[in-house]
């Protein structure tokens, strides 16, 4: 069965989102951090279209392979710092919430950013979501090119 295609359907709301998406792309978060919070919350939501285009732009932004194949083990993996450790971490918190963010996810990341960053960074978070659901409900799918 084909699924809408919400630009169509619904271009105001489509447009609300490319809107959202503006604002995150005009923060002041580094590109690294928002190719963190794009490729795991994708990845976590089971959104092939949304990890190809952001494994893609991540590349191209000139994250390393062995990084991204690393980004869903993170935990275990050496290869991240501090900052993106939380980035993460909270990443996955907000993605998978089911009632909370835990106090020691939250409070690691406000030692490690200022609170307009924070807030940049859960807003980075809560838009990709977003997009996860709209590509996962009308099973949006990559390019095979």
């Amino acid at each position: 069965m084909n699924r809408l295609k919400i630009n169509t359907a619904e271009p105001a709301g489509y447009r609300a989102m490319i809107a959202l998406e503006k604002y995150i792309e005009s923060t002041e978060l580094t590109t690294r951090h928002k190719d963190l919070i794009k490729i795991r919350a994708s990845q976590i939501n089971g959104c092939a279209y949304c990890v190809d285009m952001h494994t893609t732009d991540a590349r191209k932004a000139g994250e390393t392979e062995r990084r991204i194949y690393n980004i869903s083990v993170w935990h275990e993996a050496p290869f991240f710092d501090e900052q993106e450790r939380a980035i993460l971490a909270l990443t996955e918190e907000v993605t998978l919430i089911t009632g909370r963010v835990s106090d020691e996810t939250y409070k690691k990341a406000a030692e490690l950013f200022d609170e307009k960053y924070l807030a940049q960074v859960i807003m980075a978070i809560i838009t990709i979501n977003a997009w996860n659901r709209i590509g996962v409900t009308t099973q949006l799918q990559p390019p095979l090119n």
